[in-house]
């Protein structure tokens, strides 16, 4: 037997056969039918699994059956959505080959290797097998076979990637498990819901390219995306979702409101910013530089490159080896060298493609004298990185941090100067895939508000509180004030962190107290850290409930050792400062992406890159709304007039579909009063009024730093436009 305590602290006692839909059906009937997967000890499990198998502890254990209400419960219907999908698919087109099918935040994909093409127009064929096999409401059966009996079942079953995948990529593995639904058997751990009647609604969304274990250099496949839900109403609302974003999509409204552009000309992930969308960076620029002075922080410039050395100290050459671009050489054959080093390390090179390099580096004039073919890999990989040392290597700059820390050591420091705190706009670079570039959202060169804080370890939790409070600051004052933090810590288990137990431990602890004395809602995530510390990240909901990391803080207890940082203490004798690195919007380019799609280029007043465009009714008023203007502009507004020769309603129409804040029109009767007749965007007329009192009104709603949170009306402007026929 074994004992079963439920959430409510009850403890009931089961065979240990029984499972954790046994213990739903001795509670009730309509409890079991809700039921899609449990949670025991800690972990989601199928329900139908006898818990000795899936227990820590063989004589009691804690369960939490989840349904529909849960979270985890739709993780788990999602997976199994995958695998009706991919049944469907094998329906459908003839020799599918299955790679994985894993959930996503709102959805989840499968990959395929398969000769025919899908397209949108074959998703009715597909959805309409997966209806079939949901009806039929057939129950998911885990089974385990050791390694050879899987893959002798995977070559029965012509299932080429599963074999390669059993065999390579599940080495530490003695047993697999698999899943069979009727004629369907795959490859997968699970858990599943214990039958496909649970899922109430579904729908294919896309179809896309990609690559077997996400490598370019292995088979391309074709990825079917697709969402489920556990009511139709839900799905219902996630596509009008789906929708909304469609119409908020940055790279569209960038495009048309003239804000950025991405041209392949230049490359890939590098943002041109156009003069409107340079306006709103630099007003979000300055707005911070302001605060940041009056906070003590001190600018600063580093170059864009640095030598290879600097960041090989710092950790961050070869940690992120491979999302950093190649290191430029002074030597012609520097990136010979460096491919052959890392073709060394993932591949056994044969003798003939050996002297083919040897031959080309004395051509070269790279003298590899003690390089011996017949050496090991280790002995030849050390014989170039020697030649490597002896060259001058530069790299384009992945982070701040390292030129930061130099600046820091380019004078002796005294604890009475702490703490010094250092910040820059710094463009860095990343050599993200192609595949994952996104606009403004992923790129490869990307501007972060970067600063470095070197402190006294006494001083830690109070600038550590500063920063989160300027980062507080800084999301509310742009009208993003629905976030929480994610303390995100490493992942005990691996080895890609720095630095001592001691260092670790005692970060992490300072980051807990801070983040509890400030009240914040945060939640613990392993393995999110930085190599070098844990952080605290602000994860943003936007208006559509889309979440994003944005701002973010890290505590650092690493690099200053590392690169041997000191200062002179009250004792007169050498300490190591602590440091801290954060950057309220993380990178502008991220985070103005985000408000693009947030305000649906519909900005507020103070952050508009045109606030205001001045109407003249005719060309008798021209000269009056250029004089309008021109005192808009020294009060220091962002204004245009617009001398077109169309009608004031074309005029009008024109700044509504430029998403301008305000219009002012003027004509005859304004002109002889010293008037102007103002006009809101969204309220539409609002009346004639004197100009001081039209400029008070919009000088109070800049200082106000106003936000208008619109969701679905943000596109009022553009969809309808009623009333302004007849209104002149």
């Amino acid at each position: 037997m074994i004992q079963v305590k439920l959430p409510d602290g009850t403890v009931k006692e089961y065979s240990e056969e029984s499972s954790a839909m046994d213990v739903a059906e001795s509670i009730g009937s309509r409890l079991a039918q809700a039921v899609a997967a449990a949670e025991v000890d800690g972990d989601i499990v199928d329900a139908t699994r006898p818990l000795k198998e899936v227990s820590k502890n063989s004589n009691e254990v804690n369960l939490r059956l989840l349904t529909s209400r849960d979270a985890e419960a739709l993780a788990v219907m999602r997976h199994s959505c995958a695998h009706i999908m991919a049944r469907a698919v094998m329906r459908v087109y003839p020799n599918v080959g299955l790679a994985f099918g894993p959930t996503l935040a709102n959805g989840f994909y499968y990959d395929f290797d398969m000769e025919e093409t899908i397209s949108e127009d074959d998703f009715p064929r597909i959805e309409a097998e997966m209806k079939k096999i949901i009806k039929e409401s057939e129950s998911f059966e885990r089974f385990n076979l050791n390694r050879d009996e899987a893959v002798e079942l995977c070559k029965e079953l012509n299932q080429d990637l599963k074999v390669e995948h059993i065999e390579t990529g599940l080495g530490e593995h003695d047993t697999v498990s698999f899943y069979r639904q009727g004629e369907f058997v795959d490859l997968c751990r699970g858990p599943h819901i214990p039958n496909a009647g649970l899922i109430k609604a579904f729908k294919l969304l896309s179809v896309a390219g990609s690559y077997w274990k996400g490598d370019a250099a292995n088979k391309s496949l074709q990825r079917l995306y697709g969402t489920a839900w556990f009511s139709k109403q839900d799905l219902k609302s996630y596509l009008e979702q789906v929708e909304e974003a469609k119409r908020r999509d940055h790279r569209v409204l960038g495009r048309k409101l003239g804000l950025f552009q991405i041209n392949p000309d230049v490359g890939q992930g590098l943002c041109l910013w156009l003069p409107k969308g340079a306006t709103i960076r630099s007003v979000l620029e300055d707005f911070i530089k302001k605060e940041l002075v009056e906070r003590g922080y001190q600018p600063v410039y580093s170059p864009h490159i640095g030598r290879v050395e600097l960041y090989e100290t710092s950790g961050h050459f070869p940690y992120y080896r491979d999302s950093q671009f190649n290191p430029i050489f002074g030597h012609d054959a520097g990136q010979m060298v460096d491919a052959w080093i890392r073709k060394l390390q993932e591949e056994e090179l044969s003798g003939k493609e050996e002297t083919k390099l040897l031959e080309a580096s004395q051509v070269l004039g790279c003298r590899l004298n003690e390089y011996n073919p017949k050496g090991s890999v280790e002995e030849k990989v050390a014989v170039l990185r020697s030649w490597e040392k002896q060259q001058e290597r530069y790299l384009l700059k992945p982070m701040n941090c390292p030129h930061h820390v130099q600046m820091y050591k380019a004078q002796p420091r005294s604890y009475k100067e702490l703490p010094v705190r250092l910040a820059e706009f710094g463009t860095v670079y990343r050599h993200e895939q192609s595949g994952e570039l996104n606009g403004m959202l992923r790129v490869r060169g990307l501007t972060q508000d970067d600063a470095h804080l070197f402190c006294m370890p006494e001083q830690v939790e109070g600038e550590f509180r500063e920063t989160i409070e300027l980062v507080r600051f800084v999301l509310d004052s742009v009208g993003l004030d629905d976030y929480r933090v994610q303390l995100s810590l490493r992942d005990p288990n691996s080895d890609k962190y720095v630095g001592s137990e001691e260092n670790w431990q005692q970060a992490e602890t300072a980051l807990r107290r801070v983040l509890t004395e400030s009240g914040l809602e945060f939640s613990a995530e392993e393995g999110e850290a930085a190599f070098y510390g844990p952080k605290a990240d602000f994860m943003v909901r936007d208006c559509l409930g889309r979440e994003w990391q944005l701002g973010t803080v890290q505590l650092d207890y690493n690099l200053p050792e590392r690169f041997q940082l000191e200062y002179i203490g009250s004792d007169n004798k050498r300490h190591r400062p602590v440091m801290i690195h954060r950057a309220p919007f993380g990178s502008m380019e991220r985070f103005i992406g985000m408000l693009i799609e947030h305000f649906a280029g519909a900005f507020p007043l103070w952050l508009a890159p045109e606030q205001i465009r001045v109407l003249p009714l005719s060309e008798k008023t021209e000269e009056y709304a250029i004089d309008i203007a021109k005192k808009l502009q020294r009060e220091g507004f962002r204004v245009s007039t617009d001398l077109n020769s169309a009608k004031v309603q074309a005029k009008i129409r024109d700044a509504q579909l430029d998403l301008i804040p305000y219009m002012i029109i003027v004509g005859p009767k304004e002109a002889e009063e010293n008037g102007v007749s103002l006009r809101d965007r969204l309220e539409g007329d609002l009346g004639t009024m004197p100009f001081e009192e039209a400029l008070a009104r919009l000088k109070q709603e800049v200082a106000e730093k106003t936000i208008r949170q619109v969701v679905k009306s943000s596109f009022a402007g553009l969809e309808s436009n009623e009333g302004v026929e007849n209104e002149y």
